[in-house]
């Protein structure tokens, strides 16, 4: 049986205010929070995963993880030209763009992945961690979490925005024989600061026209 906890790295100053990431690195609040995971980690996790992303590496180091296994298919989704904006900015520059986006699955207006291109690279990495055994613990981003949520469950791709995963959230899904169940999903660390609502609980709303789609925070640092 395969035991995988998901956990999403550390907020930044981009996850605050819902800004598309650039690989920006943790702040110090971020490292702060970083560190209280390991209490909410078992003493063994097993094998350390993790996204090339720097404030993914930033989590790991900081919640006294072991060298972790870097794999490309736990990197965010490419955002293409969007990355370094807010989605605030996308919405007044391009309204029909930003809608296509959330939903279309096969739109990637922006010139990077669109979500059916990025859900299809973050199953692959499942379906194969689904044949091994043992513990593992992969620290990665909450686009890329909740497309294993929604492949593990065998939803339709546009589920994806229908999931919620907050930073240092822990996601544990388990494996046997290829087949998983997800046990449970955005579980919050210890403290009352790591996990907390990021920018968009408070944020004026971003509805996105006629579609009346209203993203996430979890939508746009994936």
């Amino acid at each position: 049986m395969r035991r995988l906890l998901l956990v999403r790295h550390a907020a930044t100053p981009a996850t605050r205010t819902l800004t598309f990431p650039a690989d920006e690195a943790l702040d110090a609040r971020g490292l702060t929070d970083a560190a209280a995971l390991a209490r909410a980690l078992p003493a063994d996790p097993g094998e350390v995963l993790c996204s090339p992303a720097g404030r993914c590496r930033q989590t790991v180091t900081a919640a006294g993880l072991a060298t972790p296994v870097v794999d490309a298919r736990l990197a965010e989704g490419d955002f293409g030209t969007w990355a370094g904006r807010t989605l605030e900015e996308i919405h007044a520059d391009d309204l029909a763009a930003a809608t296509a986006w959330m939903t279309d699955p096969d739109a990637a207006p922006h010139g990077g992945e669109s979500l059916t291109t990025f859900s299809a690279r973050v199953g692959e990495w499942l379906d194969e961690q689904g044949q091994l055994d043992g513990r593992a613990v992969a620290v990665t981003h909450g686009g890329v979490i909740k497309a294993a949520i929604v492949r593990a469950l065998g939803a339709p791709v546009m589920s994806f925005w229908r999931v919620d995963v907050a930073p240092l959230s822990i996601t544990t899904l388990h494996a046997h024989q290829g087949r998983w169940t997800v046990v449970r999903t955005n579980a919050l660390t210890a403290t009352k600061r790591v996990g907390a609502p990021a920018a968009a609980a408070q944020a004026p709303g971003l509805a996105l026209g006629s579609a009346g789609v209203r993203p996430a925070d979890q939508g746009v640092d994936r």
